[in-house]
């Protein structure tokens, strides 16, 4: 059974689980810029912000870059964000699209006269999409609010446990609101929450909205909640943001870098495996094939969970490695000395492993604190 284990972890390192498209496979794993190259933009809010502004601009900038494989947005400071993408080469279309400002609307399901619909649920892309363009509906006074009559929106709970959100309007929208949800309510319309381009929620209407106050049910986690609270606050938020810095990043390090790494681990491991056999015999033998194992689970997690895997990352596993080495050497060293004093060798490996538990313990926290700070 454990051979079996040991050959499953080595198989699906190298071609995926079985019948599965190279799920698992080390080859799939995400490379982040500094190995894949792409793009990396920084921008600077022109005016100060809040923590909470500043959240809500990487948020949406996480949004934006969402389809792309390893894209990832992040404050720098107090005023910056900064967005990484790997694998690209169309610099300039990705710049251009980040640089558009997000707007959110309210959107009333049909027309005041109940003749034609503004928006419909299509069954093939399983989203409500519009049927009109954002001018006509527009036109026709059926967009009852946007972003700037927006005033906060927050996520919670109703009843302990059931997720909502909670939005608030400026005195200017709530008229609008008001007499849109008492016409919605009568019909039994919906009013559909537009942003950037899609529907982020469709809720229906329960009660006329007269104080400018109104609740979003309906959402099965709270991390939904979370996510359409914080999507209507960048839609209403009004910090504008200026380009400090852009860069195309070539694939030639990472590629460099990746097969001096590759080469590198190999030799490493080779190394490693000749000492642990010739210091510690069967033990070292057991410890070597308990490395491939742990490097192998690593990788096939790594992909599982889309993880990207970077330069520093990279570091990171061959770290770990060394510890996971150092472990199993204090732990055999610990057991030659006990089986010098001793000739019971279950008794020698209990005692071994006793002793050795305080050193690694130590070792990892230290580490650990390491980590901590420097993140």
């Amino acid at each position: 059974m454990l051979v079996g284990f040991i050959g499953l972890v080595c198989y699906t390192a190298v071609f995926g689980f079985p019948g599965t498209e190279g799920k698992g496979k080390a080859e799939n794993i995400k490379l982040g810029l500094d190995l894949a190259g792409g793009v990396s933009i920084t921008y600077q809010t022109v005016e100060d912000v809040t923590a909470q502004e500043l959240s809500d601009v990487v948020y949406k900038m996480q949004q934006r870059v969402s389809d792309y494989d390893g894209a990832q947005a992040y404050a720098e400071g107090s005023n910056r964000v900064t967005i990484e993408i790997p694998g690209v080469e169309n610099a300039d279309e990705i710049l251009e699209e980040l640089g558009k400002p997000g707007a959110i609307y309210f959107i009333l399901q049909y027309t005041t006269d109940g003749k034609t619909a503004n928006y419909k649920w299509n069954s093939q892309t399983g989203s409500y999409e519009l049927t009109r363009s954002l001018e006509a509906i527009e036109a026709d006074g059926c967009i009852i609010v946007t972003g700037e009559d927006v005033k906060s929106a927050s996520a919670g709970t109703q009843g302990g446990s059931k997720p909502v959100v909670e939005f608030k309007l400026k005195d200017k929208g709530t008229k609008s609101f008001a007499d849109a949800t008492t016409l919605a309510e009568q019909k039994g319309w919906s009013i559909g929450i537009y942003y950037d381009g899609r529907f982020i929620s469709v809720p229906s209407v329960n009660n006329a909205i007269t104080d400018g106050k109104g609740y979003i049910t309906g959402m099965g986690e709270i991390e939904d909640a979370v996510n359409l609270a914080s999507n209507i606050r960048i839609g209403a938020l009004p910090v504008e943001l200026e380009e400090i810095s852009s860069q195309v990043v070539g694939a030639t390090l990472g590629v460099e870098a990746i097969k001096t790494s590759l080469v590198g681990a190999a030799i490493g491991f080779g190394i490693l495996f000749i000492f642990m056999i010739f210091a510690y015999r069967v033990p070292g033998v057991a410890a070597n094939i308990a490395l491939v194992v742990y490097t192998g689970l690593m990788l096939i997690v790594m992909n599982v969970y889309n993880l990207t895997l970077t330069l520093p990352g990279i570091a990171g596993i061959v770290l770990s490695i060394g510890m996971a080495v150092d472990a199993n050497v204090i732990i055999y060293a610990r057991i030659k000395e006990e089986l010098a004093e001793n000739d019971d060798v279950r008794e020698a490996i209990k005692i071994g492993f006793s002793k050795a538990l305080s050193a690694i313990i130590d070792g990892n926290v230290t580490t650990l604190i390491a980590a901590i700070v420097l993140g």
